[in-house]
């Protein structure tokens, strides 16, 4: 019996890169930090899943948001990424095996 596909998570991973190879500065982290607020109420009041969180290091903050639609959770978050003024930046888009990527 082939796995029911339909109760697969989906994910939306934002790659940002910082001045510096390690955490960034101050103002970058907090920027980061009131983005994620932001598409954590945006996310929660549209009902398409959650933002789940950061992780910093090697000169890049990553966000993280999972739900059982890739594409309506970034079209929820995708205001306040393309907000964020770090550059180059890009986002996965991860549904079940199939990535995509949509660069800001």
């Amino acid at each position: 019996m082939a796995p029911d596909n339909g109760d697969e998570e989906h994910a939306v991973i934002a790659h940002f890169p910082l001045a510096a190879d390690g955490f960034g500065d101050a103002d970058q982290r907090e920027r980061v930090y009131e983005a994620e607020e932001v598409m954590a109420a945006a996310v929660e009041e549209a009902g398409v899943g959650e933002v789940d969180g950061n992780e910093f290091g090697g000169g890049e903050a990553l966000l993280y948001a999972y739900g059982p639609d890739a594409d309506a959770l970034f079209k929820v978050m995708e205001p306040t990424l393309r907000g964020l003024p770090f550059r180059p930046a890009h986002v996965v888009l991860r549904q079940g095996d199939i990535e995509s990527r949509v660069d800001l």
